[in-house]
C-alpha cells in the first residue's frame, strides 16, 4: 500500500541555524494554530532550559497538514552532545531537511548529522535559511554544501537534491536564490514532490520500532515510534522484543494509543503503517525495542548509538553545608534519578563505582553532562561532581583518545592567540579560509584539550569569536597537555565572609564570593594568577580598639566578585577539586577539606 496522505521528515542542522524558528512558521502556515492564536516564539523548545539557552536539547515531534497530506515533523537538536537524539529519530523518517545558515554555511554539526542521514540513505532537501541576513552569501554556501556532500560520499541522487531558500523568521521561501518569496508554499510543495509517499505493508503483522520515550505520572512510560508494518489497535495484545538483546521478551497491551496532531497527542482507536504514534501500557518499554503482534515476534534492527567520550563522577554531597538547601540528598535519591535518566537518554551511561555513594556518568560531551546537572539541580537534587575526564580506548595495545573537529570563526587580528592556544593543546590545523573580514580555522584537537578552553577563547578574541566542535574519531594518545596554570584561593576556616577579610584576600587574586557569603574550610573562594593554592581567611575581622571602630570597614572598597555559571565552574575545577551542586548554589571545593591533610597528600604525591 502507498500512503499518499503522509510524509515523515526530520529537520537537522547546526545549532542556531534556525530549525525551531522555521518549524514555528511551518506550523502557523500549516493550519496548526488559529489565525488569531497567540503563540510564543520557538514553541517547540518546551523545556525551561531550552527556552533560556535558545537551544534544542530533546527531539520533538509535531505535525501539520498541506494539500490533504499530513506531514510529521521531527525537530532535532543541533549540538553534537545531543546527537544520540538525532541518530535515533532518523529511524522514524524517510526524508530530511538539511538547514544551513546563509552566512555561516555548513558547520561541524551540519557535517555530523548530514553524514548520519546519508548513511541511512535518506533523500535530502537543502534549505538555505536566513537569506535576509545582511551578510548572507548564498552562492558560496550552495557551493560549500555541495562540497560537503561530495566529501561525505553522497550518491548521485543525493547530490542532485533540491535547494529551497528561506527566511524562517519571516516565514517565506523561494526556489530562486534571488527572491525571498511570500510564504512557505514552495517549501511544502518541494517536500511533497521530492519525498516519495511511503510504501507500507498494512496487512502484515504489527511492528513498531520505539525511537523515543516519554514519561507521564498518570500513565507511566510512553513509547514513541513509527509503525513499520501492520495496524496498531488500542488494547491489542503485543510482545516487546529487541534486535540487539535477544533475551528481551515481554507480553503486554497497548492500553493507550495516540497520534500526534500539531503539538498535542490525540487519542485514536487505530493507526496504520507509516504513522508515528505514542502508546502507553508497556511499563518496561525502552528505546530500541520493537513492539510486535504476539503471533509474529520479529524485532526491527536499531541504529547503534555512538559511545560516550567524557565521564564524571557524581557523588552524594558530603560538605559541611550538606542537606541544607536540597530536597533530594541521599544515595538512593541520586541513584534513582540517574538511572531514570537512562530511560530517555540513549547516549548516557551510568555505572556503580567501588563507593556506594558515587556513580560514574558518561556522556557525549561537557554540555551533555552539564544539562543533566542543571536539570537535576532545578528538580531539587543536591550532589557533587568531579572534573570531566575523557574516556580512553586501548586498540592493539596502544592508548587512543577521542579527537574533536573544531571550527572557529575569528576576526583576522585574533588568529595569533588561537594558533598559540591550539599549539599548547596539541591541535592540528586542517583548513584555513577567509570569509569577509573574518577567518575560519579548522583544527583536529584532543577532546581533553578543549576542557576549559571556551572562556580563554572568548578572552583571546575579545568576545567576537565563534567556536563549535564535534567528535571526529579516536586517535593515538597525543601526550601530556597542561590544563590549569592558575591556582585557587581556598577558605582557611568556616564562617561568614566579611569585608575586611575579603579586602585582604582580593590582593591575592580574583574572588568568586562577596561579603555575607557563608564559607567552609576547603571551599574555593577565588582564583590566583599563580600556580599553586593559597589559603586565605575571608572571615577575618578587624580587632577593635578605643580609636578604631567596626564602621571604618565601610571605607574598604571591594572589587566585584566573578559569579561563575555552571559551565564556567565545570571548566575551572581541577583534578583535586569537586563542584558542589545545590538548588541555590554552585560551589567549588577541594576534595580534601582539611588544609593540613591536603598539604600532606600533596607532599606524598610529589614523592
Amino acid at each position: 500500500m502507498i500512503r499518499e496522505d503522509l510524509r515523515n521528515i526530520a529537520i537537522i542542522a547546526h545549532v542556531d541555524h534556525g530549525k525551531t524558528t522555521l518549524v514555528d512558521q511551518m506550523l502557523k502556515q500549516g493550519g496548526t494554530f488559529r489565525e488569531n492564536q497567540v503563540v510564543e516564539e520557538r514553541v517547540m523548545d518546551s523545556g525551561a532550559l531550552e527556552k533560556e539557552r535558545g537551544i534544542t536539547i530533546l527531539a520533538k515531534n509535531t505535525s501539520l497538514h498541506y494539500n490533504g497530506v499530513k506531514i510529521n515533523v521531527v525537530d532535532t537538536p543541533g549540538h553534537a552532545d545531543f546527537s544520540g537524539e538525532v541518530e535515533r529519530v532518523l529511524k522514524m523518517v524517510s526524508g530530511v531537511l538539511i538547514l544551513v545558515d546563509a552566512a555561516e554555511g555548513p558547520m561541524p554539526q551540519t557535517r555530523f548529522v548530514t553524514q548520519k542521514a546519508l548513511e541511512m540513505g535518506h533523500k535530502l532537501i537543502i534549505v538555505v535559511n536566513k537569506i535576509d541576513r545582511p551578510d548572507a552569501r548564498v552562492s558560496e554556501v550552495i557551493d560549500e554544501v555541495l562540497e560537503l556532500l561530495m566529501d561525505l560520499n553522497a550518491s548521485d541522487e543525493q547530490l542532485e537534491s533540491p535547494f529551497v531558500f528561506c527566511s524562517g523568521r519571516d516565514g517565506t521561501s523561494s526556489l530562486d536564490q534571488n527572491e525571498q518569496g511570500s510564504d512557505l508554499k514552495p517549501l511544502f510543495q518541494t517536500i511533497l514532490d521530492h519525498f516519495p509517499p511511503l510504501e507500507v505493508d498494512d496487512n502484515g503483522e504489527l511492528q513498531i520500532l520505539v525511537s523515543s520515550i516519554d514519561y507521564n505520572e498518570y500513565v507511566g512510560r510512553i513509547g514513541i515510534g513509527r509503525i513499520e508494518r501492520g495496524t496498531a489497535k488500542q488494547n491489542a495484545d503485543v510482545t516487546v522484543c529487541n534486535y540487539n538483546h535477544k533475551d528481551v521478551n515481554v507480553r503486554g497491551k497497548l492500553a493507550g494509543l495516540y497520534e500526534i496532531e500539531g503539538l498535542n497527542r490525540a487519542p485514536c482507536e487505530e493507526a496504520k503503517a507509516g504513522d508515528i504514534v505514542c502508546f502507553a501500557g508497556l511499563e518496561k518499554i525502552n528505546i530500541g525495542d520493537t513492539v510486535c503482534a504476539s503471533t509474529c515476534v520479529e524485532p526491527v534492527p536499531f541504529v547503534k548509538i555512538s559511545d560516550p567520550t567524557v565521564e564524571m563522577i557524581f557523588s552524594v554531597n558530603d560538605s559541611p553545608f550538606a542537606g541544607k538547601e536540597g530536597k533530594f540528598v541521599t544515595t538512593r535519591h541520586l541513584r534513582e534519578r540517574l538511572y531514570r535518566e537512562l530511560l530517555r537518554d540513549v547516549s548516557l551511561r551510568v555505572e556503580d563505582t567501588d563507593s556506594a555513594d558515587s556513580f560514574r556518568v558518561s556522556g557525549r560531551g561537557e554540555m551533555h553532562l552539564s544539562i543533566l546537572i542543571e536539570t537535576m539541580r532545578r528538580e531539587g537534587y543536591e550532589f557533587q561532581v568531579s572534573s570531566p575526564k575523557v574516556l580512553y580506548k586501548e586498540i592493539d595495545g596502544e592508548k587512543y583518545e577521542p579527537v574533536e573537529r573544531l571550527i572557529v570563526d575569528v576576526p583576522e587580528n585574533s588568529t595569533g592567540p588561537v594558533f598559540q592556544s591550539m599549539g599548547e593543546r596539541k591541535g592540528e590545523l586542517l583548513h584555513m579560509s577567509a570569509i569577509g573580514s573574518r577567518m575560519r580555522l579548522e583544527f583536529l584537537v584532543p577532546a581533553r584539550g578543549l576542557f576549559g578552553y571556551k572562556s580563554e577563547f572568548l578572552t583571546d578574541t575579545k568576545g567576537e569569536g565563534v567556536m563549535s566542535s564535534v567528535f571526529f574519531e579516536y586517535q593515538p594518545y597525543k601526550g601530556e597537555i597542561t590544563r590549569k596554570v592558575t591556582g585557587s584561593l581556598v577558605a582557611f576556616e568556616t564562617g561568614e565572609a566579611v569585608t575586611y577579610g575579603l579586602f585582604n584576600a582580593q590582593g591575592r587574586g580574583l574572588l568568586f564570593i562577596g561579603a555575607g557569603t557563608p564559607v567552609y574550610e576547603g571551599m574555593v573562594v577565588g582564583v590566583s594568577p599563580k600556580e599553586g593554592d593559597i589559603n586565605v581567611n575571608v572571615c577575618k575581622t578587624k580587632h577593635l580598639t578605643n580609636t578604631r571602630s567596626s564602621s571604618s570597614d565601610d571605607a574598604l572598597r571591594l572589587i566585584p566578585p566573578k559569579k561563575m555559571s555552571l559551565e564556567e565552574a565545570l571548566e575551572y575545577i581541577g583534578d583535586d577539586e569537586l563542584l558542589e551542586i545545590t538548588p541555590l548554589n554552585v560551589r567549588v571545593r577541594k576534595q580534601i577539606l582539611d588544609g593540613e591533610l591536603r598539604a600532606k597528600a600533596r607532599a606524598k604525591a610529589k614523592q
